[in-house]
């Protein structure tokens, strides 16, 4: 069972993920807060494994609370979840630790995968989302990656790859030819060589540094 926190500062939206992830058999809402602090406070208290939260909420939003939820020990991974996309939040979020960004708008199904996939150690992003990434960085990708990306082993690449295409351990296996335990080890030997916290960070790093490129990250139909 997988235990969530919550936290948006309008009482329906609480209720709403209340709601929502009461219908998935696999997950437990363990509590709801409205505002950041209270949900750093709730984050210390009862150890959730997953937190589902808001961006904009007065006092601590939720990237000043991501930030104070990464220095927990275990570190509980943070979904952002907002209705405006715009770049400053959804870059924020991502420089906050947060292991995946959803729009209010998001269809209710994504709201569930992305919780089980944080659960596992993965990230999501919303689809709607992906191409501005992409865009934003392969504008201003340096030439040379740094020291640490050089590092990488081909199989690494390969891997570092489907991950900026979101894909996760069990479907990066089934591309490659391995199994979801071979490909979690690559993911974990990748965030240690590009010193990154999460999926979506090293998507970011590869994106920024031109290791993966906008026709190498969508597929071909």
């Amino acid at each position: 069972m997988i235990r969530l926190l919550v936290a948006d500062d309008q009482p329906a939206a609480r209720e709403g993920l209340r709601l929502l992830f009461g219908a998935a058999p696999d997950v437990t809402v363990v509590g709801a807060a409205a505002h950041g602090v209270e949900l750093v406070a709730m984050a210390r208290r009862l150890r959730p494994d997953v937190v589902l939260t808001d961006i904009r909420m007065p006092g601590m939003d939720g990237v000043a609370a991501a930030r104070e939820l990464a220095r927990l020990v275990p570190a509980p991974p943070t979904i952002m979840l907002t209705t405006f996309d715009l770049d400053e939040y959804l870059f924020g979020a991502l420089q906050s630790g947060a292991v995946g960004f959803l729009l209010k708008e998001s269809e209710p199904e994504l709201y569930v995968t992305a919780v089980r996939a944080a659960a596992r150690g993965e990230g999501v992003i919303d689809p709607r989302v992906t191409p501005r990434l992409i865009n934003r960085f392969a504008r201003t990708s340096p030439r040379t990656p740094p020291r640490r990306a050089q590092d990488l082993t081909d199989r690494e690449r390969e891997v570092l790859l489907l991950v900026a295409r979101g894909h996760g351990n069990a479907l990066i296996g089934h591309e490659l030819g391995i199994t979801p335990g071979t490909a979690k080890v690559h993911v974990a030997r990748i965030l240690t060589k590009l010193g990154v916290a999460s999926r979506v960070q090293a998507a970011v790093f590869a994106y920024r540094y031109g290791l993966v490129t906008w026709s190498d990250a969508v597929e071909e139909p």
